[in-house]
């Protein structure tokens, strides 16, 4: 089980009462790995209960989202424990090298979010992802989550369909060529296609319902 905590849930002490709650809500009396949902508001604060969480068995590791280079740097630095885990939005149109070397540099394990892209790009009717694919018989999501594992990327593709989550697992049997990988690394953009956390207009957006839920809370 993954689970986040969301941005108005941040706060010593609040973060800890949203990680229990989670657990009642789940049915469960440890959740795998729990997250911090982004960057914003009191999040110094929300790491230390993690810590806390962690350290009396709630969750068995806990970690980040959507933490840029220097976002997750800071947290690390000033962490009593480090965050194992950094999802952010990864897939073949933004492949995310430089935040996948800094996260390598301070021993944190990169997971992608929107393996697929959300679909943008025409994803599934990608031509070359599709030429690939029929050389392997695999589909194009299979070869894009061929390679992101071959990057040392986490991928935990999202689907509701029982067919598609076998298909999703079946990608241990068969190697991209050198090649291949060569020609995937040519669709990288290096940007986002899907949410753009650096984007002012978009955040701030979100952070004034942030701050409505803060309000409505209090």
């Amino acid at each position: 089980i993954v689970s986040k905590v969301w941005v108005s849930n941040y706060g010593e002490g609040k973060t800890y009462d949203s990680i229990k709650q989670s657990l009642e809500l789940l049915g469960v009396d440890q959740i795998d790995l729990m997250l911090l949902h982004q960057a914003y508001n009191d999040y110094h604060a929300a790491w230390r209960d993690m810590e806390r969480a962690y350290k009396d068995g709630l969750v068995r590791a806990i970690g980040v989202s959507n933490f840029n280079p220097t976002r997750l740097l800071d947290i690390c630095t000033f962490a009593g424990v480090a965050p194992m885990v950094n999802q952010v939005e990864t897939h073949v149109f933004w492949q995310q090298h430089y935040a996948h070397e800094n996260m390598e540099n301070l021993g944190v394990a990169h997971m992608a979010w929107g393996p697929f892209a959300e679909g943008a790009n025409n994803f599934f009717q990608n031509p070359l992802l599709s030429e690939i694919g029929e050389k392997y018989g695999k589909s194009v999501g299979q070869v894009a989550l061929r390679y992101l594992l071959d990057l040392g990327v986490i991928v935990i593709p999202k689907s509701t369909h029982k067919e598609r989550m076998e298909e999703n697992f079946d990608v241990f049997n068969f190697q991209l060529s050198d090649e291949d990988k060569a020609k995937i690394a040519e669709l990288d953009c290096d940007r986002s296609i899907c949410y753009d956390h650096r984007d002012v207009q978009l955040i701030g957006g979100l952070l004034n319902l942030v701050k409505g839920q803060i309000a409505a809370q209090a």
